[in-house]
């Protein structure tokens, strides 16, 4: 399947669930998702990176987290880090939620379009939607492109950690555990 390419509003399977997103400063597709999802502003966007090379474009990464980032990613694990300015200079985020997909289609797709803001595909509050025809009968005349599965996928969210402290917070637990992050982080 071939990928497109910058300013398109999207949704593609990723490891863990299907996610609706566009590149990282595409403030205009960043307020469709908001709009299509009747999400409140109030609730950031996750940011889903091909690398840690990308990952550091956009946030501040110490050893700790560079360590997290080696052990479980590509996988189920997103990392709340402090924005790096220019995110926060262009879309007002002061922490961002980072994560590297363990998806072949959606690692091409940020590939080629670089670090993309994602959530999962949902009215806001409800659980995702993991059949490709719902969502394109729901989502099929708002967004650009939909991509179907080409991989299983787990259905279940990934574990979420607020890393902008010393100490960690875990925000959701998902299939990676609190307990083997601790392990890690304590090093």
């Amino acid at each position: 399947m071939s990928v497109i390419s910058m300013s398109k509003l999207i949704i593609f399977p990723t490891d863990t669930v299907y996610g609706i997103g566009c590149p990282i400063f595409d403030i205009q597709n960043i307020h469709k998702i908001y709009d299509i999802k009747h999400r409140s502003l109030e609730k950031p966007l996750a940011c889903l990176c091909y690398d840690l090379a990308q990952i550091e474009e956009i946030a501040e990464v110490d050893e700790r987290v560079k360590r997290m980032i080696m052990s479980f990613m590509p996988g189920a694990l997103t990392l709340i880090l402090k924005a790096k300015p220019i995110v926060t200079a262009k879309i007002g985020y002061k922490t961002i939620g980072v994560r590297i997909p363990d998806s072949h289609l959606a690692l091409e797709l940020l590939k080629e379009n670089g670090p993309m803001l994602t959530t999962s595909v949902n009215e806001s509050g409800e659980a995702p939607l993991s059949s490709y025809e719902e969502i394109v009968q729901v989502y099929g005349n708002l967004v650009d492109q939909i991509y179907p599965a080409e991989e299983k996928f787990s259905n279940i969210s990934s574990t979420v950690i607020d890393c902008t402290e010393d100490s960690l917070r875990l925000l959701r637990e998902g299939t990676i555990s609190l307990k083997q992050i601790n392990e890690l982080w304590n090093v």
